[in-house]
């Protein structure tokens, strides 16, 4: 028996854990973190370590498909599909126009930037300005708030430096999702152990809180409400770094007139806390010399998501917890280059009118992007401009988008469906065209995409200059017939006769360069993967090429990259950071007057709210089918505080009906104490279509279709109420 171990990178999530597969006669047998891994140091999850086993699963798709006139799907070569692809795109735009055309980039979209580039640079060719990510529907309020804020050159200070930390709505430990940067449990322990203390807002007790200085188990919504009385104390306590906000903070005083109705006792009522422990809070994050403040999806989902980003930057900036001149940053970009590092900013940016114009609901770009809950009206929605095209990504629009009933009308009304999906996801299930790819360990990859959401703000990307490349360790199987996506767009490309200007990810915050920087592919021959990869990095710190033929860069390493002195701000300099952006003020004043109205949570229609969430043991939305993984979660659970099901007369493993104002799901009803008693806690993009029977012993209702994506919405990012949703409760019907 010849046994093997080889080195490569999860791309299971964002994080891209550095693992170990162990092999057997050439077959892979299991797959575990890399206890010598530098930033990770041995940590793995368990869909990472299942995700070997996604190459076999008897799911995956080995072809592309097309759909027939009988509305089944077949086998087509995926040369064949682009070569129709590119036919059916080009009548279309005659037709109706270039921006009839739109492409949606999901998750999977962003785990591959050479995909995402590529996308992107066919979207150029053809003249489309319609590109739509998932940002929109998932954190769209960090994208506004640093642009009416202002970024901080220097950036941020790192979890190794913090003297506290407060997690609103997020449970990185899980979700990997900012807070605590790479091997979150770890990075936590050693923190807390060298005594950081940890201040935590949040609707249910999670693997991230489980020591903690102060938890308030706030009623959901309500975030921007406590942040506001909390930035309120600071500010009238003249609690605040006086010395960096008299140099470095405009706003100051808009931003105290506009807090003043935030009072501590009122917010602590509405917001069914303790109001000694919210002053508490305010107390001990005003007493960290450098510490952190990570906003979550949830936040985000509920509402005022843009207001409640704001205010963090604004808590961040009035305690000065921004590097200082003289100070050094351990990372200074592997395969991404960073900003320049002064202790400056340059002030506020533009964070919307400066884009394309939606048809729906007044909205527009924003620095978030195009709003995405707007696509589904401008699939829908007759006359000029359309939408008769959409090309998907790594993305599952009919579980992932809100108003999933709405979404499901709009994916019928198109001309042409394109997904790019190794296996048949909802969204697959209505397309006209599936392109089947490779999977993680068929391709090359490397860790730019985690480096390049460090841009995010503290807690993301690595703390040094960490990067991993792989090379593929599977071979593709026997009689399939696959592609990388990069190699499918540009064959689309090549049957329109069109050249593919690719930007580089490496320049990504310096949009004038990556302009400048951008590289011709001509139709023709397609690079091969490390030609492609060189393109979608030209201009990084360390050449992508270089860092594969390093061998130790495959099993991950802190590049010799010199740290970076933080220079100090010019003399001449201008900017300042914002806190008092009239648009962001106008927000919290109408967030203000919910201090004097009842809350939804009194209605006696809809007693309960629904907040969505992620679990551990599975990806929300794709793969449930392994085997290992659905022997822990197999159905979709609905979380529900045990005295709420002892009320409501329902028990434990009970199928039960979620009904909102828009729409029913059933799930199965889980006992769970750590959740706050009047909300029910359901994992997102679980579910199946609406025109199919619900199958609450498996994949459950999903949460989208709770939403409406025209009511509710931001008027910024067009993101509807996506979790704290007004909900009622009940048995299932029988059978």
């Amino acid at each position: 028996m010849t046994k093997q171990q080889k080195h490569v990178m999860c791309r299971s999530c964002h994080a891209h854990c550095g693992l170990v597969v162990d092999f057997e006669d050439g077959l892979p047998t299991a797959t575990h973190g890399d206890k010598d891994n530098p930033a990770f140091a041995g940590f793995s999850c368990i869909k990472g370590r299942r995700l070997v086993n996604h190459h076999t699963l008897p799911s995956r798709l080995l072809s592309s498909k097309k759909r027939g006139p009988d509305g089944q799907h077949y086998d087509i070569h995926w040369q064949d599909a682009a070569a129709e692809m590119a036919e059916k795109l080009q009548g279309i735009i005659a037709e109706h126009g270039p921006d009839s055309v739109a492409m949606y980039i999901g998750t999977f979209g962003y785990n591959n930037l050479n995909a995402h580039a590529y996308s992107l640079a066919l979207m150029d060719a053809m003249g489309s300005s319609m590109k739509f990510t998932s940002v929109t529907i998932d954190q769209p309020g960090k994208g506004i708030a640093l642009s009416c804020h202002g970024p901080w050159l220097a950036g941020p200070y790192r979890v190794d430096e913090w003297d506290g930390l407060m997690l609103v709505g997020t449970n990185p430990v899980i979700s990997m999702n900012g807070g605590l940067g790479m091997n979150p449990a770890k990075r936590l322990f050693d923190a807390r152990k060298r005594g950081m203390e940890l201040i935590v807002f949040d609707l249910r007790k999670t693997e991230s809180d489980k020591e903690v200085d102060i938890y308030l188990q706030c009623r959901p919504g309500e975030d921007p409400l406590i942040l506001g009385a909390i930035a309120k104390i600071i500010l009238e306590e003249a609690r605040y770094n006086k010395s960096f906000v008299d140099a470095e903070v405009e706003g100051l005083d808009a931003l105290k007139a506009t807090l003043a109705p935030f009072d501590p006792g009122k917010v602590a009522a509405h917001a069914g806390i303790d109001s000694e422990q919210l002053v508490k809070a305010a107390h001990m994050l005003s007493g960290w010399k450098r510490g952190s403040i990570s906003v979550g999806t949830g936040p985000n989902m509920s509402g005022f998501g843009n207001a409640t980003e704001y205010l963090n930057l604004a808590l961040t900036s009035l305690m000065g917890h921004w590097r200082q001149a003289g100070e050094v940053k351990q990372n200074s970009g592997v395969f991404i280059t960073p900003a320049p590092a002064i202790a400056a900013s340059p002030g506020p940016m533009p964070a919307w009118g400066f884009g394309r114009k939606m048809r729906v609901r007044d909205l527009e770009e924003s620095a978030s992007g195009l709003p995405t809950g707007a696509l589904a009206d401008e699939i829908l929605t007759p006359g000029e401009g359309q939408i008769k095209a959409l090309i998907c990504l790594g993305g599952n629009p009919m579980l992932a988008w809100p108003d999933q009933i709405k979404t499901y009308e709009a994916m019928q009304a198109l001309d042409l469906l394109v997904c790019f999906d190794p296996r048949m996801s909802k969204t697959c299930e209505l397309a006209d065209y599936i392109i089947a790819p490779k999977l993680h360990y068929e391709i090359k990859g490397c860790t730019a995409a985690p480096e390049l959401f460090g841009m995010f703000g503290a807690g993301w990307g690595f703390e040094g200059p960490y990067g991993q490349v792989s090379d593929p360790i599977l071979d593709v199987p026997e009689g399939s017939d696959l592609c990388e996506e990069y190699q499918f767009i540009h064959r689309v490309a090549t049957e329109m006769n069109k050249t593919l200007n690719v930007k580089s990810f490496a320049l990504f915050g310096d949009p004038q360069e990556q302009d400048r920087q951008a590289t011709p592919v001509p139709p023709g021959e397609t690079p091969d993967p490390m030609a492609s990869w060189s393109i979608s990095l030209r201009g990084s710190p360390v050449a992508i090429s270089d860092a594969f033929d390093d061998p130790e860069a495959h099993r991950g390493k802190m590049f010799d990259r010199p740290p970076t002195t933080v220079e100090p701000k010019p003399d001449d300099w201008q900017g300042k950071l914002d806190i008092g952006n009239p648009s962001m003020l106008a927000e919290l004043e109408e967030i203000s007057q919910r201090l004097a109205q009842s809350d939804s949570l009194d209605d006696q229609d809809y007693p309960f709210r629904m907040i969505s969430r992620r679990i551990n043991e599975v990806l929300n939305s794709s793969w449930h089918e392994d085997p290992v993984q659905s022997k822990r979660v197999g159905h979709h659970p609905a979380f529900i505080h045990p005295d709420d099901l002892a009320d409501l007369g329902l028990s434990d493993g009970q199928v039960v009906e979620i009904e909102s104002a828009r729409a029913m799901i059933s799930c199965v009803a889980k006992a769970a104490s750590e959740v706050r008693p009047g909300c029910v806690a359901i994992p997102h993009s679980w579910g199946t279509s609406p025109n199919e029977k619900e199958d609450p012993l498996g994949q459950g209702g999903n949460t989208g279709r709770l939403s409406f994506s025209d009511r509710d919405f931001d008027r910024r990012t067009g993101i509807p109420r996506m979790s704290s949703i007004p909900i009622r409760v009940r048995a299932a019907a029988a059978g």
